[in-house]
């Protein structure tokens, strides 16, 4: 039985990052075929499109940034535990993603959005890449196979912005107000970072 995970997640959301690596492992055990879609979620709708000082960002949501760091140090740990290395202090600014996500669409239409959302992920958490930086996208995306004049091509159009309203609506149906979230096969749904034990467990009751 073919088997669908429709994850909704941020492309700075770290958690995201790491919820990717446990349901890698978790189709990597599987018995069954899983096929993997990605769509958007704003952790900042509001963001400019510039973004901004990740400092001033962390600052204001967390009250200080040595609460921030905190937070990034209770990460990391985790990540290391999953082979993600962050490095949270190489990282300057906290992006506006409408654009990546956008691109993360259009590598679906090319049949590469893993490949895109790793390479995102990747460029933000342990490059310390702005990826909100339209220059910066396009360098990222080619590298890890995405056609770049499909993908300046977009960004200089309104190509695929009707993606964020759809995903938006998505959300409000399964009441998603955090990210990671995994839809399995339209039918069961994990929210968070789950281990990959969790996910082999819903694979399995899918089967039934």
């Amino acid at each position: 039985m073919k088997m669908t995970v429709d994850v909704i997640s941020d492309v700075i959301c770290p958690w995201c990052y790491i919820g990717k690596r446990r349901l890698e492992k978790a189709i990597a055990a599987a018995d069954e075929q899983v096929s993997v879609r990605w769509h958007p979620f704003q952790l900042n709708p509001t963001m400019p499109r510039e973004g901004i000082s990740r400092e001033e960002y962390r600052t204001r949501k967390f009250g200080s940034w040595k609460r921030s760091r905190e937070l990034d140090a209770n990460v990391s740990t985790v990540g290391e535990s999953e082979g993600i290395h962050f490095a949270f202090d190489n990282m300057e600014r906290t992006p506006n993603t409408v654009d990546a996500h956008r691109l993360i669409w259009l590598a679906n239409e090319h049949d590469c959005q893993n490949a895109i959302v790793e390479a995102l992920f990747r460029a933000y958490f342990t490059e310390g890449q702005d990826i909100g930086n339209r220059q910066t996208l396009i360098n990222v995306v080619a590298e890890a196979g995405l056609d770049q004049q499909a993908a300046e091509g977009m960004l200089e159009s309104d190509e695929g912005m009707d993606v964020i309203v759809i995903a938006r609506e998505m959300s409000k149906r399964h009441s998603v107000d955090s990210v990671p979230f995994f839809i399995i096969n339209d039918t069961i749904t994990l929210s968070g970072a789950q281990d990959s034990e969790m996910f082999i467990s819903a694979f399995r009751q899918v089967q039934l």
